[in-house]
């Protein structure tokens, strides 16, 4: 059966000891004397699982978003060395509320 880390991760150290059962995997030899901390990882070495969460963006173009900060990150380098302060906060601010949207927009 495929498993994913969310469901690994929910499950009791018998559970997890009893996956690690039937597979025959150096990652997870001794098992019965593991914690469920070390047991875990293990796990998805053996299983082949990636244990990073993947986000993704709904709602909103982020690459779009990306190029605009890119575009601003130019106007703040323009504005510091113009010594200009009101275009430096104007593009510090919006690139800040851009990122802040990436964020929300992040599940």
């Amino acid at each position: 059966m495929a498993y994913t880390y969310e469901e690994l991760k929910h499950k009791t150290i018998a559970q997890l000891r009893e996956i690690a059962a039937g597979i025959d995997h150096p990652a997870v030899q001794g098992f019965t004397q593991l914690h469920k901390e070390q047991l875990l990882p293990g796990l998805c070495k053996a299983l082949g699982i990636d244990r990073h969460v993947h986000h993704h963006v709904e709602g909103i173009n982020k690459s779009e978003l990306k190029a605009k900060i890119n575009e601003l990150k130019k106007e703040r380098d323009a504005a510091l060395a113009a010594h200009d302060k009101q275009k430096l906060k104007a593009a510090r601010r919006k690139m800040h509320s851009l990122k802040v949207k990436i964020h929300r927009a992040t599940v």
